[in-house]
């Protein structure tokens, strides 16, 4: 087969992964990587504290893809291609073994995102795949007097690169004009906004209670059916955590139209609704009749969000159980599991923000991630209209695509 050369923009997890797939098959092609900032890889280094979750220890197929709020149906043929096991084995094969947390999330048993960049940075050391940074593409173009799969890259210094197929993989971006070039090519963006991201409150009594960590509780955004279960975290702007987080994916898009302005619903005792705590309470009068609230807490909350909630219900922290007014026990069991705050604004961490939006994946194979409009220009990672929630989902995305642009790449007959 002919030397080739293979350009892929992009110089983070899938643009890499992808790279490296190729000259796997073909150790002999010319492969470079284009980066236009300075930073290679910058999500691994951030990804998890610093620790890289590369992926998730969820094996079957359907579970993993309702861990996506867009992109799950044309993720269906791809995961069955390359999933979670492949990942691991994958990550084994070249030296880098992976554990298992008890929320699911998987690391590098040196719990350091380095071995992630030093196993890559090996990897294209071996093959002589070229990284170039600073380099950013501003004109991708086909060659109409060559075979169809021959482009020209125009890079911002005027420099022109050929190449015979292209993957791009250049991540999430805020702002769809940063691909003009794209749509010039025929292809479609859906306009980007922000997921995985916290919310900022209006009412800053609750922040007071900063570090307060919640390990199970439901949230949801007024206005919208879809709740999240799990561990809350109160910061001094607002509602973090990995439940929080996750409701922001899922209400990506809707959250962007109110212009993050609106409510969310905490249920702090997610094993109770309104109604049935009511019936519980009995029970829980007679048992801790004599106790005093402010000290005896039976739903297993921090102190300081109990007190909180009491205070919130006009409770004396000496209260009796047994003497509690019937509209100061309405309003306890309302904060408990309708406490409703509202919001204005969010928090997004730079380094490590995911977009929904991107490239419309009805104009992407589902299978080889290839252009339908532009044979020989593929798409790997976020840049396309597919994101997960919080926990290694996004980077098996980044893993996933990549490994699929990289086989069609090396095997398909229009570049042979």
């Amino acid at each position: 087969m002919e030397k080739k050369k293979i350009v892929v923009v992009g110089g983070g997890a899938a643009g890499f992964f992808c790279a490296i797939q190729v000259a796997e098959l073909h150790p002999d092609w010319e492969i470079c990587i284009l980066e236009k900032s300075n930073k290679l890889l910058s999500k691994v280094k951030v990804s998890g504290g610093g620790r890289c979750n590369v992926t998730h220890a969820c094996p079957e197929i359907e579970t993993l893809l309702k861990k996506y709020p867009r992109g799950a149906r044309f993720l269906k043929k791809a995961f069955y291609q390359f999933a979670t096991l492949d990942t691991i084995e994958w990550f084994k094969k070249n030296g880098v073994d992976l554990h298992t947390e008890k929320d699911g999330r998987m690391f590098p048993t040196t719990n350091n995102s380095d071995t992630i960049i030093d196993c890559f940075l090996r990897k294209v050391h071996q093959y002589e795949i070229k990284v170039l940074t600073g380099q950013e593409v501003v004109q991708v173009e086909k060659m109409n007097n060559a075979s169809d799969s021959n482009f020209i890259l125009t890079l911002a210094s005027e420099k022109k690169i050929t190449a015979d197929a292209i993957c791009l993989a250049t991540g999430g971006m805020l702002k769809s004009d940063k691909l003009n070039w794209l749509t010039t090519l025929g292809h479609t963006i859906v306009a980007p906004v922000p997921s995985l991201f916290t919310f900022n409150l209006v009412d800053k009594k609750i922040t007071t209670l900063m570090g307060v960590a919640v390990e199970n509780a439901v949230i949801q955004w007024k206005g919208n059916k879809i709740t999240e279960q799990g561990p809350l975290l109160i910061t001094h702007w607002g509602i973090s955590g990995p439940a929080a987080i996750k409701l922001s994916a899922w209400c990506a898009r809707e959250l962007a139209d109110d212009h993050y302005e609106g409510e969310i619903i905490i249920n702090w005792t997610p094993e109770y609704n309104e109604a049935n705590l009511k019936m519980e309470w009995i029970n829980l009068r007679m048992d801790l009749g004599r106790r005093e609230m402010g000290t005896k807490n039976p739903f297993n909350l921090p102190q300081r969000l109990w007190q909180y909630l009491l205070q919130e219900a006009g409770i004396s922290f000496t209260t009796k159980w047994a003497d509690l007014k019937s509209a100061q026990q309405h309003q306890l069991i309302q904060s408990l599991t309708r406490t409703t705050l509202q919001v204005k604004g969010k928090t997004t961490f730079k380094e490590e923000f995911v977009t929904c939006g991107g490239v419309t994946l009805t104009e992407i194979e589902a299978a080889t991630m290839e252009s339908k409009m532009v044979p020989g220009l593929h798409f790997a990672g976020e840049m396309m209209d597919v994101d997960g929630i919080t926990g290694g989902f996004n980077f098996q995305h980044a893993w996933t695509s990549g490994w699929l642009a990289a086989q069609h790449i090396g095997n398909q007959s229009i570049i042979k």
